[in-house]
């Protein structure tokens, strides 16, 4: 995968525009540090991969609120545990 600075893509524009094109995928960086993805689409499927990077996010999230969880050790919780948190959660909601 190509990576591209934020100052080229500034002032190359045209050129990386022309790249992304081959490459299909390319990070963006500032200051060496990744910032963001460029990634080739088409009208055909822009809906599809608008689709597709939704859902990766939604996926990469449950999978760190998971590994969270695991770090505090509240994958241990039994059902009861967890419905007194869900009640305690509502009736402070309530106030």
């Amino acid at each position: 995968m190509r990576f591209v600075s934020v100052r080229d893509l500034r002032s190359r524009s045209a050129q990386v525009w022309r790249r992304l094109s081959t490459e299909k995928d390319m990070v963006v960086t500032s200051r060496g540090r990744p910032v963001a993805l460029l990634t080739a689409i088409s009208e055909d499927d822009f809906e599809e991969s608008l689709a597709a990077l939704r859902r990766a996010r939604a996926m990469a999230a449950v999978h760190a609120m998971q590994m969270r969880s695991e770090e505090l050790g509240l994958d241990k919780m039994t059902m009861d545990e967890i419905d007194a948190e869900v009640a305690a959660y509502r009736r402070e909601r309530r106030k």
